[in-house]
């Protein structure tokens, strides 16, 4: 009975913890909508902007793969 309790809570961590992902779509998503604006405003400017949508876009990506790890971490390591 125990072990179904704390297996139960992994996954309910886990379910949490991959909200983060999601999080993370928001985000690229946010990232690459104000480039475009303001390419759409600006096009001579979008290309010296184009390295810093990639750096906003990895940063991103990277907090999402963060919290697929910790859920992995919790579904599987307990």
């Amino acid at each position: 009975m125990e072990g179904d309790v704390v297996q139960m809570g992994a996954y309910i961590g886990a379910g949490l913890a991959s909200t983060g992902m999601g999080g993370a779509a928001v985000g690229v998503g946010l990232v690459v909508g104000n480039y475009l604006s303001g390419a759409l405003r600006n096009p001579s400017a979008a290309a010296g902007q184009t390295a810093t949508m990639f750096i906003g876009i990895a940063f991103s990506e990277a907090l999402g793969i963060f919290s697929f790890l910790i859920a992995l971490l919790l579904m599987f390591a307990v």
